[in-house]
């Protein structure tokens, strides 16, 4: 609350979501924080309950709004990206928007996708049926090459296969998900897209994240 008491409202419109007849509210609020500007989408309907995850019937259709909002706001607040960086499968369908529903646009046609894996266990798997409605994708990206998964849709794996990079938190992690072992069934998809795989090392403030001088770190 104290980072949202200082958000300030730009604008909202109101957007299609595939073949739902109701357009949907998007908001835009923002917030400048050490020199950084920061966007946030704004929808009650989705986001309004307080909490980011609810169960997954729920969270699918809420993250494929958040992926085709963030993309149908750039153009709203002037801002054409070089770079668009996914994390996870909550933003996997950026890519896929980007590339297809997007496809014959400015943005579409100047910025780049990087999605980065944390956690590849975690892929936001949906019914078929489900995302066609939510999201009105051509025909063509229900195929096993692209996001299909077996008998349904894997929001993840949209995002490796459209991306135009795939990173993962570390050299080592890179490596282990292309194993059967640690692939969690995607090490087929990955392998064949590694010319577009690296491992970058997450990194942090050690001065901040000093044990020996965080007052946050609980003591006994």
């Amino acid at each position: 609350w104290e980072y949202r008491s200082q958000m300030k409202y730009i604008t909202h419109f109101y957007m299609d979501l595939g073949h739902d007849p109701n357009h949907k509210y998007v908001g835009i609020m923002t917030l400048e924080l050490d020199g950084v500007t920061y966007y946030f989408i704004d929808c009650d309907d989705y986001f309004g309950s307080g909490n980011p995850y609810e169960d997954m019937s729920k969270d699918i259709i809420k993250y494929i709004f958040f992926d085709k909002a963030v993309l149908s706001a750039l153009p709203v607040i002037g801002f054409m990206p070089d770079i668009i960086h996914c994390h996870d499968w909550q933003a996997g369908f950026v890519p896929v928007f980007l590339r297809t529903l997007f496809y014959d646009t400015e943005l579409s046609h100047n910025s780049k996708c990087i999605m980065t894996i944390h956690n590849l266990k975690f892929q936001g798997v949906a019914n078929i049926d489900t995302v066609k409605y939510i999201t009105a994708f051509p025909d063509y990206v229900y195929t096993e090459e692209k996001i299909k998964f077996g008998k349904d849709v894997n929001m993840l794996k949209g995002g490796l296969v459209f991306a135009d990079k795939i990173t993962t938190v570390s050299n080592t992690y890179s490596g282990e998900i292309k194993s059967r072992e640690y692939g969690e069934y995607l090490d087929g998809v990955i392998n064949y897209h590694h010319m577009k795989l690296c491992g970058i090392l997450n990194g942090i403030d050690y001065d901040i994240y000093n044990p020996e001088t965080d007052t946050q770190i609980y003591k006994t």
